[in-house]
């Protein structure tokens, strides 16, 4: 593991939204504004330490800015697909991705990765 790097928290933004039932379907683009909102001003709890986080966006919520703290990659595809690149591309640095989704799980753990759930963010 690089231990020089801060831990690189992945979030799915779509899997993470879409976990609270708060109407977030009348609105993606803003439910996503509104995560990476809260990650900015909250960090991800219970994590000591510094993290850097990147939120995974990806259709109606493509185009949201990024903001101090949070880097948003806008997925030109598969959300998944992008964040098993970023898993790949930071290979050998402590990475966590935010997801329930069990497919992408898998996907990221095989590349060294840990995971969490969406409640991880909720906090």
């Amino acid at each position: 593991m690089n231990s020089d790097a801060p831990l690189l928290v992945i979030v799915d933004a779509a899997n993470v939204v879409g976990s609270v039932p708060d109407g977030w379907w009348r609105d993606r683009r803003g439910a996503a504004e509104r995560l990476r909102d809260r990650l900015a001003a909250q960090g991800v709890p219970g994590r000591a330490g510094p993290v850097e986080i990147v939120l995974v966006v990806e259709g109606a919520a493509r185009g949201v800015e990024s903001v101090a703290g949070v880097r948003v990659e806008s997925a030109s595809g598969s959300g998944d697909d992008r964040m098993v690149e970023l898993v790949a591309e930071a290979r050998g640095r402590d990475t966590l991705v935010v997801t329930a989704d069990r497919e992408l799980r898998d996907r990221v753990t095989a590349l060294g990765a840990r995971t969490a759930g969406p409640r991880t963010v909720h906090g």
